[in-house]
């Protein structure tokens, strides 16, 4: 059986989607012969913990530590909150303190390309034995955060394996960037890293069609798409709310702020009376202060419930009870290839999907295909309004359903077969 070594950060416990992507890949491995053996880190600062999904991790599968060391984290001991939403991905775009803005400009001068690149070295001198010992002619490296594929690039050079570099989320593209307040000199030592992994790599794997289309201007190496997907176990129709639920699962950035939703919202529970009595705006995940901020401006507090992060198997819960599922992306060109892991597992709880995010986005359009809910612009209101009147009368008469298709190609399992064929 052919051996692959996979080098990620987050593994469980640690939560969030960052971990489920290479968790879901090594379960189905083994059914196309092929053996995935672990590397993480020993001692990470994980911002969310799931230690629910321990319990996924294949039996007998070969896991090596090592120890890390992650000066950033250091922050955390004094300013707990503040770290932890910043390392959570929540950046407040309003009244930043003097800390926060250090902190960022720190994160995002000091340590390039992250944090994490102190573990590079030695993981290497390490993986070199290993690599070796177990005979495995092939590495897998998946970023961010994108550090790692620095490991990968020095084991490339020193042993000659094959090596496929996974981005799960662009590099210098993505959203966060422009909130680090780096320097020209330190978004040019990007760049460089950047460009010079996409042309070290014997593949490359990218999570979408856009992302793809980036990296092909900067490199001529092969490309692969592998998209996030579910996991057929999720697969169910769960006894519904009773009252009319729009749920959103993970994280709402500053910048995932639907204000044309909220205004809707809004109108309709002022316009129509049922719908008042009915409305519940579930929020499960970390929920930045900007819009919970919009949301009150709104009128909306009562009708919302901020429940934080909760682990992955209660969270398919709530997805399969809601009415709608919310799906919302910064409004941004850079944002138009993001396409959020939850949404393969919103469309494998078969309820109506509210897709909001920028002009020609890659997620959305995946909705709209899928024929599993509608799309909208964060300009858009008059459509918008008329689909959640729809949906409700839907709701009110019990025929609030989904005639999905396409999906299946979206299971974890057809997607590391994907994989597999490309190793």
């Amino acid at each position: 059986m052919q051996k692959v070594l996979i080098i990620t950060y987050y593994w469980p416990p640690a939560g969030g989607p960052g971990v489920l992507r290479w968790l879901k890949f090594a379960k189905y491995l083994r059914d196309f012969d092929i053996e995935p053996v672990l590397y993480i880190p020993e001692n990470p600062h994980y911002p969310i913990l799931d230690k629910t999904l321990i319990d996924q991790v294949p039996k007998g599968i070969t896991i090596y530590k090592r120890p890390i060391r992650e000066p950033f984290s250091i922050a955390s001991f004094l300013f707990r909150k503040k770290t932890q939403r910043i390392s959570s991905g929540i950046i407040q775009t309003k009244n930043q303190s003097i800390i926060e803005k250090t902190m960022l400009y720190i994160r995002g001068n000091w340590f390039i390309p992250d944090a994490r690149k102190y573990w590079v070295k030695p993981s290497v001198k390490f993986l070199s034995g290993v690599l070796e010992q177990d005979h495995i002619e092939h590495i897998i490296t998946t970023g961010p955060p994108h550090s790692l594929h620095l490991i990968g690039y020095q084991l490339k050079k020193r042993c000659g394996v094959q090596w496929f570099a996974d981005f799960r989320d662009p590099w210098t593209t993505i959203g966060y960037h422009s909130k680090l307040k780096m320097t020209e000199n330190s978004l040019k030592k990007h760049r460089q890293l950047e460009r010079m992994v996409l042309n070290a790599a014997d593949k490359i794997i990218a999570t979408s069609k856009v992302t793809k289309r980036e990296f092909m201007s900067l490199t001529k190496k092969p490309i692969v798409v592998i998209t996030n997907g579910y996991d057929s176990d999720y697969v169910g129709n769960a006894n519904r709310n009773v009252k009319f639920t729009i749920s959103h699962i993970g994280s709402l950035l500053s910048g995932r702020n639907p204000h044309n939703l909220w205004k809707v919202l809004a109108e309709l529970v002022h316009e129509n009376r049922a719908f008042g009595e009915e409305l519940q705006l579930q929020l499960i995940g970390v929920v930045s202060q900007d819009v919970l901020h919009s949301i009150h401006e709104n009128g909306l507090e009562g009708h919302v419930r901020v429940m934080g992060y909760v682990p992955h198997e209660k969270a398919i819960e709530y997805q399969q009870k809601s009415q709608v599922l919310l799906l919302v992306e910064i409004d941004a060109d850079q944002t138009r290839g993001i396409i959020p892991g939850k949404l393969f597992e919103y469309m494998a709880a078969m309820r109506p999907i509210l897709a909001i995010g920028p002009n020609q986005w890659e997620a959305g359009q995946m909705v709209t295909e899928t024929s599993i809910g509608h799309t909208f612009t964060y300009a858009e209101t008059t459509h918008l309004k008329e689909v959640l009147l729809k949906w409700f009368d839907a709701y009110r008469t019990g025929t609030l359903v989904v005639a999905a298709k396409g999906i299946e190609k979206y299971s974890r399992r057809e997607l590391t077969k994907q994989l597999a064929n490309q190793l």
